[in-house]
């Protein structure tokens, strides 16, 4: 199964949505305005929608199959509520969370952050943070291969918290057991191929994908 799960960011920001087809449908917040706007069904609407209008909300409740409003005052961001929500509903689902990047760069970093918290870990590998000039995936340790996407010229390993003896080989800058101390994003790197390798044994990496 396949979710779009639609955060309140500017939807100019969004990448192409047209080749896709989605099971699910779930806007977070201001999100769920946008997809009616943009012609998409709503499935679920979740957060406090505290960014919208009365005429807003009353748009999103008429139209959304469910609505789960939650409290302004409450300890997750709509995105994290967003989120698990989801994950409740769909274990299995591949996510793709668009309109989370851009703007306020606390938010930008909340939900880049998000698949380090305990309670989606063992959903990392479902979670892909998209938009018009980024791909992100996130990965626990292991050995992977990758595929470069077509329309994306760079390749970045960010290491989102230390991590022991980082390999990458098939890509332009290579590295061999690399112990990295702390967070360190390995960016500007580039596919040789159609695709590249890495392998880690402990911490978590997101692989970012982009075009300028």
């Amino acid at each position: 199964m396949e979710v779009l799960l639609v955060a309140g960011g500017d939807p100019q920001a969004w990448p192409d949505l047209t080749k896709k087809i989605f099971d699910r449908y779930v806007g977070i917040d201001r999100g769920a305005l946008y997809l009616i706007q943009a012609g998409y069904p709503l499935d679920l609407a979740i957060g406090d929608f505290d960014s919208l209008t009365t005429e807003e909300y009353q748009r999103v409740s008429k139209q959304a199959l469910e609505v789960r409003k939650s409290p302004a005052e409450k300890d997750d961001t709509d995105t994290q509520l967003g989120l698990e929500k989801t994950l409740e509903e769909f274990p299995e689902a591949m996510i793709t969370l668009i309109g989370a990047t851009g703007g306020r760069l606390d938010h930008l970093l909340a939900n880049l952050w998000l698949p380090l918290e305990p309670r989606f870990q063992p959903f990392i590998r479902q979670i892909n943070l998209k938009d018009q000039q980024n791909d992100v995936t996130y990965y626990l340790p292991g050995y992977y291969t990758i595929h470069k996407l077509s329309e994306m010229k760079y390749l970045a390993y960010c290491c989102l918290t230390a991590v022991n003896n980082l390999t990458l080989t098939d890509s332009k800058y290579q590295l061999v057991k690399e112990e990295v101390l702390r967070p360190t994003s390995y960016a500007s790197n580039e596919f040789v191929s159609e695709q590249a390798s890495f392998s880690f044994e402990d911490g978590i990496i997101a692989v970012i994908q982009s075009k300028d």
